[in-house]
């Protein structure tokens, strides 16, 4: 609504409605009484305040009382419409996804058949970098991480601070949860962080370099608790072949490979998708392709917030009305 000149210092009326009882003691005082009534409610206190409205001539005194009574009214009045004023014009938060990303530091994650800029890394320094890079990229997400070996590990529940995710994914270290990988347990684990977040937001990234071999729960029939919980897995298959080479001839068996078949059923299981790098780069792609098929949600429109003005005007009309009760024992 907009608002009367005089009420310039507010940009609205939450209740503009109840300006009509600005004449209100004007009706009251014109209003016939019946003959032979008296008053319903005796206020000995107010008397001479309720007569200072209606009476029609008198002293200074009574004229400034009566002038303060009105001016308290209207104060009322105006407070009781509720001003209000737009507020700087605030952006509201980014939101989205609720994503865990549940890593393998399992003993093969050790293995140094990786590149990172011009040196040779273990499978576990290069995700780290990548992973690392990736969170800086997911602000509005709330993210979680857990670490996964023999058993399953939850190092940072799902949070907004991508800051202290990214600091526990750095001091994470291969054999933190055991040598062997539970893959089952890991989904289980993130499933149970995820399944209270609100629904279609539900995302596993899941990065692993071998084969399950450990954990209480089978990795499809951990899949199958995540697609009843409506959580979407991603499965990431990381590594090289495996093996140590000496100029590209390979002298020594690696780890088991990864078991590409199964990290697949678990993605087709959820409504995710697998993916296999063979080297950073391509593990980078991979999360490339993520940011595209999870995308964060941009900003909603910038919105003015309303502040509530009642306040000064509701002050001003006790404190007229306070002093029009204390004018008639001043020029009494």
């Amino acid at each position: 609504m907009t608002v009367p000149t005089w009420l310039s210092w507010v940009d609205s009326l939450a209740w503009p409605w109840m300006l009509w009882a600005l004449p209100l003691p004007i009706l009251m005082r014109w209003w016939p009484s019946r003959p032979g009534e008296g008053a319903a409610l005796r206020v000995p206190y107010a008397a001479d305040q309720l007569q200072s409205l209606g009476a029609a001539s008198g002293g200074a005194g009574p004229r400034l009382g009566r002038a303060l009574l009105w001016l308290a009214w209207a104060c009322l009045c105006v407070a009781a419409a509720r001003p209000q004023q737009l507020g700087e014009a605030v952006t509201p938060p980014q939101q989205g996804r609720q994503m865990m990303l549940a890593v393998d530091v399992s003993g093969s994650m050790s293995e140094a058949d990786m590149m990172l800029g011009n040196q040779v890394v273990e499978r576990l320094t290069a995700a780290k970098a990548v992973l690392a890079d990736f969170l800086d990229r997911r602000v509005g997400d709330r993210v979680g991480l857990l670490i996964f070996g023999e058993r399953a590990y939850t190092l940072t529940p799902l949070t907004a601070d991508l800051t202290s995710v990214r600091d526990q994914l750095r001091d994470s270290v291969v054999g933190l949860a055991g040598r062997e990988t539970a893959i089952g347990d890991a989904i289980a684990l993130a499933v149970k962080r995820l399944r209270e977040q609100p629904e279609g937001q539900r995302v596993l990234i899941l990065l692993t370099d071998g084969v399950s071999n450990a954990g209480v729960l089978e990795p499809l029939r951990a899949a199958e608790l995540a697609q009843a919980e409506g959580v979407r897995v991603y499965t990431v298959a990381f590594g090289g072949d495996g093996g140590i080479s000496l100029f590209g001839v390979q002298i020594a068996p690696g780890e088991d490979p990864v078991d590409e078949a199964t990290l697949n059923k678990i993605a087709e299981l959820t409504g995710g998708r697998s993916f296999r790098a063979r080297n950073t780069d391509e593990l980078a792609g991979i999360y490339a392709e993520l940011e595209r098929l999870e995308p964060v949600k941009s900003a909603g429109p910038a919105v003015r917030p309303r502040i509530e003005r009642y306040a000064p005007p509701l002050a001003l009309a006790l404190l007229l009305a306070g002093l029009a009760w204390l004018l008639p024992r001043r020029w009494t």
